[in-house]
């Protein structure tokens, strides 16, 4: 067995190359691995890259990174240059006996060759929904745009002028058609018919912020925004930063490569400052209380920082509330530990926002998707 101190050795050094490679490894566990690395000794690799990747990885993408890093670390101490491959994982239930067949009992040497095991696989797209936005790699970026095509954003229906048939004794008398249900009769009226208000659903109008406070999240929600404008009717996208830029005419190429790349074009203050309230002010004037955001959902894609007056900030998501149908504000940085929203800009808004949601992974734009359809 190795002594403390040269297992304590081993583990830092291992843990800075991990750092090196880009793994976040906390001084916590670096003190677990050297535990384990005095408890198991360092002559039997197998035991040491599964105690080395059971106590410093913490998310199953960070695998390979931290792979690489035990080959070149490890390799470099054997002797003989050789290295011995990890054997894969496998977690083994065992059953009860009382759930074996009827005249079946394991022996003591041959229980586990006879009870059934059963091989447990991860699923990939589950990582990727609960993984932060700001985490993302390029490749992983791109299979969240094709996850996110498969989002509905049915929206909340309101009534429409036009008026349907009605199955039931409700809405207004349908004269034509009950005169020609009667003519079908001999001229009695045996059945009324009706009609009542037809339904649609409501506009969506997204307003995401594309400030440098942003960026870490603003390419992953800009690819939400394109498969809003392509998937449904009725759906207008603005950009925010310094100015409001609207982007829904960019945005509707069913390209989403071609259709990102014409957004970023027309968006001349991508990663500059931040002046929500004077955007919201010019959203308000040139287009909200026009008509746009009359009836509408208004979805704000933000953080909330604000570099100008928050007494702007307020007054102008006043405005908005009065002519919306509901505001829903989305915030990234909400899922941190600890968050509450204390930046100006966000605290001017909350008292006028129907709806306070996250908006880090694609699991918090599904439940946002759900929020839009009530």
């Amino acid at each position: 067995m190795p002594s403390t101190v040269e297992s304590e050795r081993v583990a830092v050094g291992f843990a800075r190359v991990l750092r090196g490679a880009g793994l976040d490894v906390p001084v916590g566990t670096v003190v677990t691995y050297a535990e384990a690395l005095a408890a198991i000794g360092l002559e039997h690799r197998t035991g040491v890259y599964w105690a080395g990747r059971s106590t410093l990885v913490r998310r199953i993408e960070d695998v390979p990174l931290y792979d690489r890093a035990f080959r070149a670390y490890w390799l470099a101490r054997d002797d003989d240059g050789t290295f011995v491959e990890p054997p894969p994982e496998h977690i083994t239930l065992l059953l009860d006996d009382e759930d074996l067949p009827e005249g079946q009992e394991g022996d003591e040497e041959g229980e586990l060759e006879e009870r059934e095991v059963i091989t447990v696989r991860f699923s990939a797209h589950e990582v990727l929904r609960h993984k932060d936005f700001a985490a993302y790699t390029r490749p992983e970026l791109d299979e969240a745009r094709r996850l996110m095509a498969d989002l509905r954003l049915a929206g909340a229906l309101r009534p429409s002028r036009r008026q349907r048939r009605s199955r039931r004794a409700k809405g207004r008398p349908d004269l034509r058609r009950t005169v020609r249900s009667a003519l079908r009769a001999g001229g009695e009226p045996v059945r009324r018919e009706w009609t009542d208000h037809d339904e649609r659903p409501r506009r969506l109008v997204l307003l995401c912020d594309v400030s440098g406070s942003m960026e870490p999240y603003a390419r992953a929600l800009m690819r939400f925004l394109h498969a809003a404008v392509v998937g449904r009717t009725k759906v207008e996208a603005f950009a925010l930063g310094t100015r409001l830029t609207r982007i829904t005419r960019q945005l509707t190429s069913r390209d989403p490569d071609a259709a990102l790349a014409a957004a970023a074009h027309e968006v001349t203050d991508w990663s500059g400052g931040t002046r929500l309230g004077e955007g919201l002010r010019a959203f308000n004037d040139r287009y909200g209380q026009r008509g746009m955001a009359r009836g509408a959902i208004v979805v704000i894609l933000s953080d909330g920082w604000e570099r100008g007056d928050p007494d702007v900030m307020a007054e102008q998501m006043r405005r908005l509330s009065r002519v919306a149908h509901r505001v829903v504000w989305v915030n990234p940085l909400k899922a941190s530990p600890g968050y509450a929203p204390l930046a100006r800009g966000m605290a001017a808004a909350l008292p006028y926002i129907d709806d306070f949601v996250e908006g880090h992974s694609l699991a918090a734009l599904q439940e946002l998707a759900e929020v839009i359809s009530k």
